[in-house]
């Protein structure tokens, strides 16, 4: 290959990957090309893309880029998977994909930096909550103690208007109230 067509390889690497900072790396040598086009369209219908990179120009479009971190990993051949809100997502849909198609490979993957190697890292990073469910447990977090304070306070007062709405309702009744000893 030329050195102007790796060039606008690298050029093409560089503007595809423009801004994406997390990313997962699979092989799917020994997958059927039938088999790729399933996962490459059950894939894009989870706003997901997945692009096959040559390793030597793939590291020179990462440099710089929180791609970085994924050029110890490129070796063999590699496709670049990303998009969806975040990489956990990413994770999750390879993760499930490769029950179906066991010939897929997990390579490794890079949240903020942070690389997960070979399979086992990426189905502990599949595990990860999404920036949302982490917003959610966070809330919850912050919530519960007031929540249980609240409960504290409402718990006795509660107990007062109930003994206080039985005896209204004697009285109305026209019943004594008797003297609890």
């Amino acid at each position: 290959m030329s050195k102007p067509v790796k060039q606008m390889l690298v050029r093409d690497f560089e503007s595809r990957f423009e801004g994406q900072d997390d990313a997962l790396l699979i092989s799917v040598r020994g997958v059927s090309s039938n088999d790729t086009n399933a996962i490459r369209q059950s894939l894009a219908k989870q706003d997901i893309r997945v692009t096959v990179i040559r390793n030597n120009l793939a590291r020179k479009a990462f440099e710089g880029t929180g791609l970085e971190a994924l050029a110890a990993l490129l070796r063999g051949p590699n496709a670049l998977v990303y998009g969806a809100e975040t990489v956990v997502d990413v994770a999750r849909a390879i993760v499930n994909l490769a029950r179906t198609y066991p010939d897929v490979e997990l390579k490794g993957a890079v949240l903020d930096g942070l690389v997960f190697e070979g399979d086992e890292g990426v189905k502990r990073l599949s595990k990860f909550p999404t920036r949302d469910e982490a917003i959610a447990e966070a809330v919850t977090l912050i919530l519960s103690p007031g929540r249980n304070l609240m409960g504290a306070v409402k718990g006795p007062g509660g107990r007062l208007a109930s003994i206080i709405r039985s005896v209204e309702e004697k009285l109305e009744k026209g019943e004594t109230i008797s003297r609890v000893g």
